[in-house]
């Protein structure tokens, strides 16, 4: 068998992890069936992930990572805050909601189950955590490229507007109407930005 570098053997077992947890749910997610979906030894599976939460906190962080991955792309800080929160949402809306809605009930699943199961307490709360960051990072330093401040603080912001987008998403979930979860999102985010209410720091005494 050919020689695989660990870092290519996580990402390996973290796409089959991805796979499996998609076709059954956290529940019907075990070690063997992920090991079975990479084509690995079980044994093999078990070096790397020695539990389940441990793999499934791999997961949480390799899917918030393409997320950011995926947005930064998109996204310049020098459009000001206004301009970096619509493209940012309706990007992700675009590319990781209506062509990934699959991905997004796995993380509610990861969520639910954090929440229900002892010693996986915190993987809710890594995953929100990241986002939330994530949102914050962006509006700073969209803001500072820019000379703007907000009417609040950008992590408060963060959580905000991760509220927001996922009270959207679990209602596409449950009744996916792309024309009418467009015209919410549209809304939704002119509402976000009121209540950031970005202004120009010039002129402000000090």
């Amino acid at each position: 068998m050919a020689y695989v570098k660990a870092a290519e053997r996580e990402r390996q077992i973290v796409a089959a992890a991805v796979r499996v947890l998609g076709a059954v749910g956290v529940a019907g997610t075990t070690l063997r069936a992920v090991a079975a979906e990479a084509d690995i030894a079980l044994g093999t599976m078990q070096y790397v992930f020695p539990s389940k939460d441990s793999l499934l906190r791999a997961v949480v962080a390799a899917v918030t990572d393409d997320v950011a991955a995926t947005l930064r792309v998109e996204i310049e800080p020098g459009l000001g805050v206004e301009q970096v929160l619509r493209r940012s949402v309706t990007n992700f809306w675009s590319a990781l909601v209506e062509n990934e809605i699959g991905v997004q009930i796995m993380q509610y699943e990861l969520a639910m189950y954090s929440a229900r199961t002892e010693g996986a307490q915190g993987l809710a709360r890594l995953q929100y955590e990241r986002y939330t960051s994530l949102v914050a990072e962006f509006c700073e330093r969209a803001a500072r490229a820019t000379g703007q401040r907000c009417a609040v603080d950008f992590e408060t912001l963060g959580r905000l507007s991760l509220a927001v987008l996922d009270g959207l998403i679990v209602q596409y979930v449950a009744n996916p109407d792309a024309e009418r979860a467009r015209r919410d999102l549209d809304l939704a985010v002119d509402m976000v930005i009121r209540f950031a209410d970005p202004q120009p720091i010039s002129g402000e005494s000090n």
